[in-house]
């Protein structure tokens, strides 16, 4: 009986829950919707300022931003940071998702302070990067980052957001990865079209990465993806 009672109170708290999860949603679309195109860079945490991916990050976000694209971050360390930096060295709006967490995540210095978001629950998090990206960049990361990769590819690949510019970054990092996506998901157990593989480029320099979200958008709008 006791342990039906802590159900019943578990089941409360959830019902109320839902209204914090509303306000992060709320907050988070007015705050956004007044940027712009966005494009979001994606990668590790851990990645430090002398490692090559970090500073080719910084050099892709400041030319986006130039473009007239601003950045969109997850707002910690590592690769996050050097999108933001980017992003403000090309004078561009610099946005940061920051997520709370009990260890390693804290804002880094290169958010502009009227677009550093913060969030309680990944799941709301993920809908805002979707939400306003025109396109995603994967740099080098962990588990989120692939997380982040592969949430994108699912909406696009179940049309239930428009295609958008889908890039990995560092054909040496992902090779091992794609071989496997190609070799064992589409050639082995046919679990993807191989229409699919056309769905992201992989490419090797920020001059490539550019030119692919700008080729992209020669002939498609600019929009909100739902």
């Amino acid at each position: 009986m006791e342990n039906r009672k802590d159900w019943n109170d578990i089941k409360s708290h959830d019902s109320w829950s839902i209204f914090k999860i509303m306000s992060e949603f709320v907050g988070a679309y007015d705050r956004m919707a007044k940027i712009g195109p966005c494009v979001s860079i994606f990668g590790s945490a851990r990645t430090k300022e002398e490692n090559p991916y970090y500073q080719e990050s910084v050099a892709l976000a400041e030319k986006l931003a130039i473009r007239g694209y601003g950045i969109i971050s997850g707002g910690g360390p590592g690769i996050m940071e050097a999108a933001n930096k980017g992003a403000q060295q090309g004078k561009g709006a610099s946005v940061g998702l920051n997520i709370d967490l009990p260890f390693e995540q804290n804002h880094n210095p290169y958010i502009d302070p009227q677009h550093n978001l913060e969030f309680d629950y990944f799941f709301v998090r993920k809908v805002i990067f979707v939400k306003y990206s025109q396109a995603f960049i994967i740099m080098p990361g962990g588990f989120g980052t692939l997380d982040e990769f592969f949430e994108a590819m699912t909406l696009i690949q179940t049309k239930k957001i428009r295609k958008r510019p889908v890039v990995l970054f560092g054909s040496e990092y992902w090779n091992g990865l794609l071989r496997w996506i190609e070799e064992t998901m589409l050639k082995k157990e046919h679990n993807i079209s191989a229409e699919d593989l056309h769905l992201f480029a992989v490419v090797d320099t920020v001059e490539d990465a550019v030119q692919h979200i700008e080729n992209f958008f020669e002939n498609h709008p600019y929009s909100p993806n739902f």
